[in-house]
């Protein structure tokens, strides 16, 4: 995969295929400001935009590590995200909190991550960009796509002159897609791929793995969206009989199959699996007595 220019606009692809601690960036030269969209994709590339390019301003998607990744190297630029998605930037404790990161271990443990691997530095300050936005770059229009649910304040980018849609972390990957923070949402999850599927755009940027399509993704929409009701099947599937949420989280329903860090994809597989069983318990599709819960 390599960087594409489309006019003004950059699609930068990002090391491991945009695989996780890794994305792919969108860089937009838009005449009176140059700015880079979730510079997580690789500390070579993003160094060299800032010293021959420069960067007037940093956007961010949202607020998980592998977007704000090396958002440090540009260090004077103003830092732009819903301001629904900035409290866990100002705070590393409040950083955890909105992972739902609760045992003490655990906490040191990603406090050690973020520090290390990820530079992470509270922000105190950030220009919020607000819902429905349309901002005007001099030469490139962008509208603004709220697409809540991954995160709260989950923002998608349109630039309807080239009609090119940046999905963030609507990734269109056969994973699927992710709702595990205390406040994602899987209804809201739905409704945005839903939304996004329909915006006329006829190229797609996604931050993970494929990246770029310069065809309609087609089939890969509903197949993304089923991802979410295939695993609720085999979560009902596993519950016929009674299990508790480590019982359940214990099958690796979501991942497959164990997979390393445990402090890592442990936690990923039991927060997404207790998101379905809120859900299906709110859906009065399960019953739960105590720490167990049962498909009705």
């Amino acid at each position: 995969m390599k960087d594409r220019q489309f006019g003004r606009l950059r699609f930068i692809c990002g090391e491991n295929r945009g695989k996780y601690p890794f994305n792919h960036s969108l860089y937009i030269d838009g005449g009176d400001a140059r700015v880079i969209v979730d510079p997580a994709c690789s500390l070579e590339k993003l160094s060299r935009l800032r010293d021959k390019d420069s960067v007037d301003m940093v956007w961010l998607s949202h607020w998980h590590e592998d977007h704000f990744h090396y958002v440090n190297l540009f260090g004077d630029s103003p830092l732009w995200i819903s301001e629904r998605d900035f409290p866990p930037l100002t705070d590393i404790e409040i950083f955890l909190d909105w992972y739902g990161v609760k045992d003490d271990s655990h906490r040191d443990y990603w406090k050690k991550v973020m520090s290390d691997e990820f530079n992470y530095q509270p922000k105190s300050q950030a220009r919020f960009i607000r819902d429905e936005e349309e901002i005007d770059l001099g030469q490139v229009k962008v509208q603004v796509i709220a697409t809540p649910g991954h995160t709260p304040g989950h923002l998608s980018f349109f630039f309807p002159a080239e009609e090119l849609l940046f999905l963030g972390d609507y990734d269109l990957t056969a994973f699927g897609p992710w709702y595990g923070d205390v406040a994602s949402s899987i209804d809201e999850t739905i409704s945005s791929i839903r939304r996004l599927k329909e915006i006329p755009a006829k190229k797609w940027i996604a931050c993970h793995e494929g990246g770029l399509f310069e065809e309609n993704p087609g089939k890969n929409w509903d197949n993304y969206e089923n991802i979410i009701y295939e695993r609720e099947r085999k979560i009902l599937e596993f519950i016929k009989k009674p299990h508790t949420l480590k019982e359940i989280s214990a099958s690796w329903l979501i991942y497959g199959k164990p997979r390393k860090p445990l402090e890592f994809f442990e936690f990923n597989e039991r927060v997404l699996v207790n998101k379905h069983l809120e859900r299906l318990e709110k859906q009065g599709r399960i019953i739960r007595d105590k720490d167990q819960y049962r498909k009705v």
